[in-house]
């Protein structure tokens, strides 16, 4: 019996006979199905392949924010040994492709929210480190995918050693920052737009770790997949960074400080995205998220041209890709 059976048969057990219809899929090996209940509405069931994405962190997590009171989806029922779960459905609007510009300011000030309500729980001992070895081996995947295998560039061996001079400071920025709760993705396709006054909803939770405080405020208004403006996200950066105090976040004193160290993790992140973009593409065939690479070329170029220690890193880029040179500046 092939998963997919599997899966019904496991429905078919819980009183539901309808056949699961596609709801969505993401860069992981996960499936997401729609059903809908003999009584009417609709439950999302997650396929999680035990062999390649273990269920156990997905559910630790759930269980920590929803604790939290943090508007996750609500589990109705869970198959661990098969990778099944039953929950409920958050709809078809993620704040990606969906937010109108009249309402933007208030849904990312509702983002920012939740995000400092979920740095403020206590870490648990399960919650992985961000570690030197973990972003080391992130920022690894841009020569190895984006630059050999997506544009079949051989570096020199100045460059080579340039490249590994930056991740060693990109790396010693990011760990000398305060350390939180981190989501890891907290962008505009796993935050979802919901009719009931919950706020968002958070989706793709499970790669949570104890990690930079400035992290997932990268995801959310760097994001590789939606256009906010630098002014947009600079005042409400502004009004983050205020209430995170006022919370007693452990986040520096001086604006300046933190914002900086927010550049620096945008780099980091975005040379990461862009080796998993190209995996994503070249390994398992999923070359739509090729379509964004440009985007998160643009994110790279601009805080690049800000710092003059990442100059080396900029002229890389302009030499890649020269139709890319004009990039503005917002300050």
């Amino acid at each position: 019996m092939d998963r997919f059976a599997r899966l019904c048969h496991w429905l078919a057990d819980l009183g539901i006979a309808a056949e699961p219809r596609p709801a969505s899929a993401d860069a992981s090996f996960r499936r997401y199905w729609r059903v809908a209940l003999p009584e009417g509405g609709t439950r999302i069931v997650m396929d999680a392949p035990p062999e390649k994405e273990p269920l156990a962190p997905w559910l630790a997590v759930q269980r920590l924010l929803y604790g939290a009171g943090i508007t996750v989806p609500r589990l109705e029922s869970v198959d661990a040994a098969e990778g099944f779960v039953l929950m409920e459905d958050f709809g078809d609007l993620p704040y990606a492709g969906n937010v109108s510009p009249e309402s933007a300011h208030e849904r990312y000030a509702q983002a920012l929210g939740v995000l400092a309500a979920m740095q403020a729980l206590t870490r648990p001992d399960w919650l992985p480190e961000y570690d030197r070895e973990k972003l080391l081996a992130e920022l690894r995947l841009f020569p190895e995918w984006y630059l050999r295998r997506h544009l079949g560039v051989t570096l020199a061996p100045s460059e080579e050693a340039m490249l590994e001079r930056l991740f060693e400071a990109l790396v010693a920025r990011a760990l000398a920052q305060p350390r939180v709760f981190v989501h890891r993705d907290y962008h505009g396709r796993n935050l979802m737009l919901l009719d009931d006054g919950r706020g968002p909803g958070v989706l793709d939770f499970q790669d949570a770790v104890w990690g930079p405080i400035t992290y997932d405020a990268v995801s959310l208004f760097k994001d590789a997949y939606v256009d906010l403006t630098e002014e947009f996200a600079l005042d409400l950066l502004v009004r983050y960074w205020q209430v995170a105090r006022k919370l007693g976040l452990p986040i520096h004193t001086e604006f300046e400080a933190f914002y900086t160290d927010y550049e620096w993790m945008g780099v980091q992140r975005h040379l990461k995205v862009l080796g998993i973009f190209a995996r994503l593409a070249h390994r398992d065939g999923k070359t739509r998220y090729l379509e964004d690479l440009p985007r998160v070329r643009r994110h790279l170029l601009l805080t690049s041209r800000r710092y003059g220690e990442l100059a080396p890193l900029r002229r890389l880029l302009e030499r890649l890709h020269p139709e890319e040179l004009a990039v503005g500046y917002t300050f």
